[in-house]
This record gives structure tokens, sequence and C-alpha cells, in this order.
């Protein structure tokens, strides 16, 4: 298990391999269909004012029920992708396969995809502290700031290669 806090450096993410295992801890954002587009908006109109460089943002939601992960490749998903790597974030978190151009996105950006269980009592157990930063109203999608404690994850992409 390779363990990671975050803001993770651009050594740390060139050295991992497609199939390690890691374990992430610090600051992790989490987004999905809803907030992650309007994210790159914000971003696009410097409207943010926290900063994503070398963070993780977890394609999940935050409900009473805790956190787990959604499928990545849903296009208001996976289409922020490679804008997000571009601006600094190094870890996207979630599950299923993305497409050969998300994958050289993350090559260029030197960032990388992990996989993590979809069990969301496990990955919750892992939450210390939870606040909604962005677009409470969405509700369950809007968009949070975790600080977690070893969320485990297997990378799946990583360098070009893909499990």
């Amino acid at each position: 298990m390779i363990n990671l806090k975050t803001p993770v450096s651009d050594d740390e993410i060139s050295n991992l391999n497609v199939g390690d295992k890691v374990s992430i801890s610090g600051v992790m954002y989490t987004g999905r269909d809803a907030a992650l587009p309007q994210l790159v908006d914000l971003i696009k109109k410097d409207k943010v004012n926290f900063d994503i460089k070398g963070l993780a943002i977890m394609h999940t939601a935050v409900s009473a029920a805790g956190i787990a992960p959604t499928t990545s490749n849903k296009e208001e998903i996976e289409s922020t992708i490679p804008f997000l790597s571009e601006q600094g974030v190094k870890i996207h978190m979630g599950k299923g396969m993305l497409h050969d151009e998300t994958i050289d996105a993350l090559k260029e950006n030197n960032s990388i995809f992990v996989i993590t269980p979809p069990v969301a009592a496990l990955l919750t157990s892992k939450v210390i502290e939870k606040e909604c930063i962005l677009f409470e109203n969405e509700g369950m999608e809007a968009f949070y700031r975790l600080k977690v404690d070893n969320i485990p994850g297997i990378v799946a992409v990583s360098n070009g290669k893909s499990i």
C-alpha cells in the first residue's frame, strides 16, 4: 500500500503505476454530474477562492448515507477531467473505464485515475470532516471539501496506461 497525503507532488504521481494500491489522506473534494461542470465554469471565470493543485476529487455525492463513487465516464464528469487535471488536480477517483482522450490528458498533465470500492460504509468511515463549499442548491450533489484518512484505491490510469 502506497500512502499519499494531499497535496501530492508531481514526483509522487510520476512514480505510481497501474495496479498500485494507494491510501489517500488529507484534503479531498467531491463532485459529480451537477457540480463538476459548474466548477469548471467558475475556474475559467477566476471565481474560485481555493487551491486545487495537488489534490484529489472523488466522483461522489455526499449524503446522510455517506460517500461512494459514481461512474466517472458519464459525459458531465469525464468531460471535466482534462481541464481539472490541467488546473492541478492530481488524483481523480471514481469507478468505470475512461476514454482514450481522457487517458491521454491525464498523462499530459501528470495526473491519475484511481478506482475505489463502492462501499459507502467503508469510505464514509474514513471521512474526518466535511464541509459544503459550493453549489449547496444541488443538495447531495453539491461540491464538498473533505478531510479524509486512508481512503483506499487502486491506480487504474497512470502514465498513459489503463487497467
